[in-house]
């Protein structure tokens, strides 16, 4: 067990153990279960993966496969001849190759995803200038450009049949030349910066309490036509107060797009759910705007093995009785049990006295559910003091009503009696996608970023 020493007032020195990661008890119970003196055999690894990693079918094969991958760690004595110690199937749990999430597909168009590619256009060309986009647009797609026939009138294409393809968005000329029949006079106290409410959000994400709107044709469906809609998200908030379900009903028909209001100018976000939750297929970002809701639509998106389409949950597209209302409480369907363990990695992707600079860090992290009303909520593990490695091993439990439109959000921070807690670090996950079982969950930077190192130890059952 090394020390790490800090310095203080040029005079002392205070040092303090530095731990290295050790399995958590849980962790040795499951290790003793499914080993026998002290060795885990590839087939007591396939049982481990079908009874408590809910991979049923799962081969010795496969077991085998996830030997074979610590081989690179040989060095460490970790291996026996007849299978893992308990430091191999630890470093397994919390290694790279054991992830919440299926992994990703790729990283860029027709490469992450063979499935389009829409381009929306903020369009204020004159005339000429329209033509001349248009030209220019032509000669560099060329036949992957998709131009719709009358065929799309009564219907859009699906996802499946525009493959390969890119589509180019924008308003009709004709649309410049009338204002909207709907004017949403924006208040004084929405310029851009939402005022803080903790909430089970955080400062950065706004609950919908707003007004009324005395207008609904634009929601008008016509059975023989198709169209997009295009809402700024104050004009969004304002209608679902009054007319959620009419939104969901057009939503199963026609296309919403939702965009950032105007008077975003310091790049800020608003909180996408609203748009999710009631149909909308485009929820459009400021990317430059990093916070807690760019945050989810990371999370979001990471859904689908990250192809950049995500299919709608059945309850948004169900034409035929009673309409989804987001604001209607339903029963409990299920309740995920989360159980954070531990994380590490801190030590090596950020200076020593990022956190304090006279002593260790003091790690808390927050675990919570974004989704429908009612199954929002935050909840905090204590903070443990002086400690790289924070072992926390803390039980949570979310009981959710709409888990299609659920996401698991998970940041770690660092209290500070005298200023603002620091950052730690951040995912946001899918939760009709997490992996059951113990997974290692890697976190990201402020920015998305995921970071080399850190890590936290986790554990996802559905009761």
């Amino acid at each position: 067990m090394s020390k790490q020493t800090y310095r203080v007032c040029f005079c002392f020195r205070r040092r303090f153990r530095m731990a290295a990661a050790e399995a958590p008890a849980d962790i040795k119970a499951i290790f003793d279960e499914y080993s026998e003196n002290g060795v885990m055999s590839v087939d007591q690894m396939r049982r481990f993966l079908v009874e408590v990693q809910r991979e049923e079918n799962t081969t010795l094969e496969d077991a085998q496969a996830v030997m074979d991958s610590l081989h690179e760690l040989k060095h460490l004595n970790i291996f026996h001849k007849r299978g893992l110690y308990l430091e191999g199937f630890f470093k397994y749990l919390f290694g790279d190759g054991n992830p919440p999430l299926n992994p990703k597909l790729g990283e860029h168009a027709f490469t992450a995803s063979e499935y389009p590619v829409v381009i929306t256009l903020e369009d204020h060309l004159t005339p000429d200038l329209q033509a001349k986009t248009a030209e220019m647009i032509t000669q560099t797609f060329g036949d992957m450009l998709f131009s719709p026939g009358p065929e799309c009138l009564c219907e859009f294409p699906s996802p499946e049949s525009l493959k390969k393809r890119v589509i180019i968005s924008t308003k009709p000329p004709k649309e410049y030349l009338h204002a909207k029949d709907v004017k949403i006079q924006e208040s004084d106290s929405n310029k851009g910066k939402d005022l803080a409410k903790e909430e089970p959000w955080g400062r950065e994400i706004k609950s919908f309490k707003v007004g009324i709107d005395e207008n609904k044709d634009w929601l008008r469906v016509d059975p023989d036509k198709v169209r997009r809609l295009s809402l700024s998200e104050q004009e969004l908030e304002k209608a679902v107060v009054t007319y959620a379900k009419d939104i969901v009903r057009f939503t199963q028909k026609n296309l919403l797009r939702v965009y950032p209001k105007g008077t975003r100018v310091d790049s800020s976000n608003y909180n996408p759910l609203i748009g999710w939750m009631h149909g909308a297929q485009m929820v459009a970002f400021n990317m430059q705007g990093y916070g807690r809701s760019l945050w989810l639509m990371h999370g979001m998106f990471k859904a689908n093995g990250g192809c950049g389409y995500v299919k709608k949950p059945d309850l948004l597209l169900k034409s035929g009785g009673e309409v989804f209302d987001p604001k209607f409480t339903l029963p409990v369907k299920t309740t995920l049990r989360v159980t954070v363990y531990m994380g590490e990695g801190w030590y090596y992707d950020f200076r020593h006295t990022h956190f304090d600079t006279y002593s260790p860090p003091d790690f808390y992290a927050r675990v919570g559910i974004a989704g429908v009303p009612a199954d929002v909520v935050m909840k905090k593990t204590k903070t443990l003091e002086d400690n790289w490695i924070p072992n926390w091993d803390e039980v949570f439990e979310f009981p959710l009503t709409v888990p299609e439109l659920a996401l698991l959000r998970i940041e770690v921070h660092e209290y500070d009696m005298s200023e603002k807690d620091d950052f730690g670090g951040q995912t946001c996950l899918p939760v009709s996608e997490l992996r059951k079982g113990i997974r290692s969950v890697p976190l990201h930077s402020h920015k998305g970023e995921k970071y080399k190192s850190v890590k936290l130890l986790m554990r996802f059952e559905f009761i």
